[in-house]
């Protein structure tokens, strides 16, 4: 195990914000995770490859970085058993799967992170999520000291959402993810830019697509720092999107799994306010792509708060929807939300007047 102290994590954060850590501890072998032992004194919190996160302060506390690697395809019959070390990178692992022949993940290409992360956030792109092909995950539990492998079930799974992110989000660190990608494989080409390919279309020609669209519409992290959708696509009742509707009627509403309850488009509601282009100190909301709020150079971790905030405010004031971030905020001692953050810089506000 590696571990640093008053660690930079401009490198650590694909909104590459200027803030540190006071301690950053990097697993890159299991028997690591056995000897370390929580700090009683300081937060800490587990950080996978910072794509989907959002340091709002630094972070007062230490930063457990699991980095093990590693593939292991085992033949399971109807399906193709791929066990897969956290610290692999996402992408170049799908790109991988498709060159072996092992097709489901072509969908979820380009999406940055990884592999630890994906059974975290449930990542999901053009009509797929990772919950579908995850059989296992395997975790250390930090607070009792012992290995967990979790089933689908076992990880609860929901839009953009785990276990993970609640009752497990301090106490286990995924150190491997088991996928299963069925050998009867079928294409997923229902939803957007997708639906132009004809049915026989190839994983490769998928593959190729979802590339090609999401290099266009998405800025790349390492030449404009982002961390790609920053907002949930809202669920609202239906009598609500139906309302909508009538007043929009170009809106996209799409259905969802829950009875009752439509789906709107963030980045149409959010486009709609003529955010686009929109600046909070050096933080901007992207001028091609309105769900994705980035750093244009010299954003400070209050500039991207202050934007989110401002984006969610309009969002509400023209169409009564709360938009709900699906980025990851960090504060000083842990998570938190871009509610609390607001309140915190508003004090810190009223504190340095009074101290004048």
């Amino acid at each position: 195990m590696y571990i640093s102290s008053q660690q930079s994590l401009v490198s650590f954060n694909s909104f590459a914000l200027n803030v540190t850590a006071q301690q950053l501890a990097v697993v890159t072998c299991e028997a690591d995770l056995e000897q370390f032992e929580l700090p009683q004194d300081k937060p800490h919190f587990i950080l996978a490859g910072g794509s989907n996160l959002l340091f709002c302060e630094n972070f007062d506390g230490v930063l457990l970085k699991p980095e093990l690697t590693g593939k292991e395809v085992i033949d399971d019959g109807d399906a193709w058993l791929i066990r897969v070390g956290a610290g692999e990178n996402w992408h170049e692992f799908v790109t991988w799967c498709l060159a072996q022949g092992y097709f489901g993940l072509e969908n979820l290409a380009l999406i940055p992170g990884c592999v630890g992360a994906t059974p975290v956030q449930n990542i999901g792109a053009y009509g797929v999520e990772v919950k579908d092909f995850i059989e296992q995950v395997k975790a250390f539990d930090l607070t009792q000291r012992q290995w967990q492998w979790m089933s689908k079930d076992d990880c609860q799974f929901g839009y953009r959402d785990s276990v993970f992110k609640h009752a497990f989000k301090d106490s286990h660190v995924i150190v491997e993810v088991t996928y299963r990608l069925p050998k009867q494989w079928q294409p997923v080409i229902s939803y957007g830019d997708l639906k132009a390919l004809t049915p026989s279309a190839s994983a490769s020609e998928i593959y190729d697509l979802v590339c090609q669209v999401r290099s266009q519409k998405l800025p790349d992290p390492s030449e404009l720092g982002n961390a790609g959708s920053f907002f949930k696509n809202p669920a609202v009742p239906e009598a609500q999107a139906q309302a909508l509707a009538i007043a929009y009627p170009d809106m996209p509403i799409y259905d969802t799994a829950i009875a009752g309850q439509k789906k709107l488009a963030a980045g149409w509601l959010i486009d709609q306010c003529g955010l686009k282009g929109r600046k909070v100190g050096g933080a901007q909301v992207h001028q091609q792509q309105a769900l994705v709020l980035v750093n244009t150079g010299a954003a400070s971790a209050k500039d991207v708060v202050e934007l989110a905030w401002l984006v969610r405010t309009q969002v509400a004031e023209r169409f009564g929807v709360l938009l709900e971030h699906e980025v990851r905020f960090i504060g000083a001692q842990g998570e938190t939300n871009l509610d609390e953050m607001m309140l915190k810089y508003e004090h810190q506000a009223l504190e340095a007047e009074c101290g004048e």
